[in-house]
C-alpha cells in the first residue's frame, strides 16, 4: 500500500507539468483558430472565424500595421507620375478601302491619366466617324456593341477635313496600354438612308496600338532578401518585368514587421503600397492568404 502512494504522488506532478505546457505558447505564432484568407484591400469580418485565437486577445479587433519606432526616420514613401505630353502611342489609321484617313497619339496629362489626340482627320463618307479603344479587335464590317474607353467623334459627314480634338481616357486608370485596340466606325443615325457597310456601328477600321508606358519613379523598391525565413514564410506569385516582387502571399505565421523587413521596405511602405490591409495580436500577425501587393507603379 506505501508503495502505491509513492508511485501516484510522483505520477501527479508529471500530469500537472504536462499540462501546463499546453497553456504556454500561444504568443509564438496564431493558432490554427487565426487561420483564414483576406483581401489585402478589406478588413475581415467580425465573426468567430476570423477571431484572433484567445492568447492573442490584446486588441478587440483587427487593426492596421503600426511602424516600429527608428532612430533615423525613413523617408515617406513617394510615387512620381509620368511627364506630362511623353507620347506613350502614336500612329496613322488608313481604312481599308482609304476613305478615312487621320493621325493619333496617346499622351500623358501628368496626373496619372492619359489623353488621346487626333489630327489631320479627312473622310470622303457622308457620315460622321467616331472611334473607340478596346481591348479585343473586331472585324472591319462587325457592328459595334461595346463603345470601349476614350469614345469620341472625329468629324464628318464629308467632304471635310476635320479640325484636330481630344479625348479623355481617365477610365483606363493609370496604364492604358491593355487597351490594344483603336477601332474607327460610323456614327450615322438610324434615321439616315445609307448603305448597310456605312450604317450605324459598322466598324471601318482596325489598329493595333503599340504602347510605351514608362514605369513611375518610386522611393521604394522591394527586394526579396534571402526568401522564406520565420514569420515570413509567404510566396512571392508574380514579379514585374524587370524581375523585383510584384505579390506575396501570405503564410500562417507570417508578421507584417518580417515580411516587411524580407523585402528591405519599411512598414509603413507596406501599409502605402496596401490600403487597408489588417493585422492582429501584439506581433502584428498578417492574415493568412492575404495576396500583399509590391509594386509601386500598380498603385
Amino acid at each position: 500500500m506505501v508503495h502505491r502512494a509513492v508511485r501516484a504522488a510522483v505520477v501527479a506532478p508529471v500530469v500537472l507539468v504536462l499540462a501546463s505546457c499546453s497553456l504556454i505558447g500561444g504568443h509564438a505564432a496564431p493558432s490554427a483558430a487565426a487561420k483564414r484568407s483576406a483581401s489585402a484591400h478589406a478588413a475581415p469580418t467580425a465573426s468567430a472565424s476570423s477571431s484572433p485565437p484567445a492568447a492573442l486577445r490584446g486588441s478587440a479587433s483587427p487593426v492596421a500595421p503600426t511602424a516600429e519606432p527608428a532612430s533615423t526616420p525613413a523617408p515617406s514613401p513617394t510615387l512620381t507620375p509620368i511627364a506630362s505630353g511623353t507620347v506613350v502611342a502614336e500612329g496613322d489609321v488608313t481604312s481599308p478601302k482609304g476613305s478615312v484617313h487621320f493621325h493619333y497619339r496617346m499622351v500623358a496629362d501628368g496626373d496619372n491619366t492619359f489623353s488621346a489626340e487626333y489630327s489631320s482627320v479627312t473622310s470622303t463618307l457622308p457620315v460622321p466617324v467616331s472611334v473607340t479603344l478596346i481591348d479585343i479587335p473586331p472585324q472591319v464590317g462587325d457592328g459595334l456593341t461595346d463603345h470601349g474607353v476614350g469614345d469620341h467623334q472625329l468629324g464628318g459627314p464629308a467632304p471635310a477635313t476635320a479640325p484636330a480634338s481630344s479625348a479623355s481616357l481617365d477610365a483606363a486608370g493609370h496604364d492604358p496600354s491593355f487597351l490594344t485596340t483603336l477601332v474607327t466606325y460610323s456614327s450615322a443615325t438610324p434615321e439616315q438612308a445609307v448603305p448597310v457597310e456605312i450604317g450605324p456601328n459598322k466598324v471601318l477600321a482596325v489598329s493595333t496600338l503599340h504602347w510605351s508606358v514608362p514605369v513611375r519613379a518610386s522611393n521604394v523598391h522591394p527586394v526579396d532578401i534571402g526568401g522564406a525565413h520565420p514569420y515570413a514564410y509567404g510566396v512571392v506569385t508574380a514579379t514585374t518585368a524587370s524581375g523585383a516582387p510584384r505579390t506575396y502571399l501570405v503564410a500562417h505565421g507570417d508578421t507584417a514587421g518580417m515580411v516587411a523587413a524580407r523585402f528591405g521596405i519599411s512598414i509603413e511602405d507596406l501599409v502605402w503600397l496596401n490600403t487597408g490591409v489588417r493585422v492582429f495580436g501584439n506581433k502584428q500577425y498578417l492574415y493568412e492568404g492575404t495576396r500583399l501587393n509590391l509594386d509601386p507603379d500598380s498603385l
